[in-house]
Parts: C-alpha cells; structure tokens; sequence
C-alpha cells in the first residue's frame, strides 16, 4: 500500500452491485483463465440459497470499491464447506495486497462463521502465498477434471473434522 492510501473491507450492500459488476468484468477481461461470466456467477450467487451475506466482501481505497470477493456454500458429503469466487481486483490495484487482505478477512469472518474448509479453483501461484494446498491434501475432490495444482483447499480450523470426498458446488457455478 502507498502512504496515504486507505483501504477498508466490508461487506457488500445492494447499492455497490452496478459498481461491483463492472469491476468483476475489467478484473476478469485480462484474466488468463476467464470465461467472461464471471460477473453473471456473482449476480446469480447473490440469488442463490447458497449465497452468504456477510462473506461478500468489498476492499474499498478512499472511498472507490477496488476489490471484491465471494464465498458460497458448498458440500463435500454431509460437511458444508466453502468455494471462494470469484476474487476480483481492479486491474490498476492488483499486485498490491488487495486481493490477500480480501481473502484473509474473508477466512476469519469464515472462522467465526463456523465454517473449516475453503476450496478455490485458481492460479497455483497466487492462492498458495496464502496458504492454499491442492485439495486432494485435504480430502477434497473435484467434480471435474482440472489440474491437480489448481484446484485447492484451505484448512480454516486446525482441529476440524478430517472429510473426504467430491466436492458440490452451487448450482450456479
């Protein structure tokens, strides 16, 4: 963060939606692996039963919403677990910690949620600075077929329940 530079991370209001789906599209334009939906996903999420609110988090620098990210609930078995997407910074602010301060405030409101897992589809080099593994490690599964050092998990509580299985994602997804 430059000196001078304010940055607060908060929940998501309905009068940020126009702000964050534009932010989702210009953060996923130049994305090497984006499909371009990514701004429809959060839009349906925020329908979905599987939507929570308190982890719809905004980063936002003086007042400008510059970042954004998004759990959604769901299962491994019988166990709720977490999948965080998409996380989405403005392309002038990446780089800068944005998107590791969002992820982190998003795992201790997870924490105090209840919830002890977190998987992620996404760069093998970017999530594991923030202590992703493959998720395999932990006994998750993915219900498609993507690379092993992709698709990752994060342990939130060091004594949860060890699970094991496919993991099932919102609909939505």
């Amino acid at each position: 963060m430059k000196k001078g530079v304010y940055m607060k991370i908060r929940q998501e209001r309905i009068e940020d939606h126009n702000k964050i789906r534009a932010l989702v599209k210009a953060a996923f334009d130049s994305a090497e692996h984006a499909d371009g939906n990514e701004q429809n996903l959060v839009t349906a999420l925020r329908r979905s039963k599987n939507y929570i609110p308190q982890l719809a988090l905004v980063a936002e620098e003086n007042g400008e919403i510059v970042g954004h990210i998004m759990f959604s609930k769901a299962t491994v078995g019988d166990n709720e677990v977490l999948a965080l997407a998409p996380l989405s910074v403005l392309p002038d602010y990446q780089r800068k910690g944005i998107g590791t301060a969002l992820i982190k405030e998003g795992h201790k409101i997870a924490r105090q949620l209840g919830y002890e897992y977190v998987v992620v589809l996404g760069s093998e080099i970017y999530y594991p600075k923030v202590g992703y593994v493959p998720a395999d490690m932990l006994g998750i599964v993915p219900p498609f077929d993507v690379p092993r050092e992709n698709f990752m998990a994060y342990q939130l509580d060091e004594f949860a329940q060890k699970i094991h299985g496919v993991i099932h994602y919102a609909k939505e997804f």
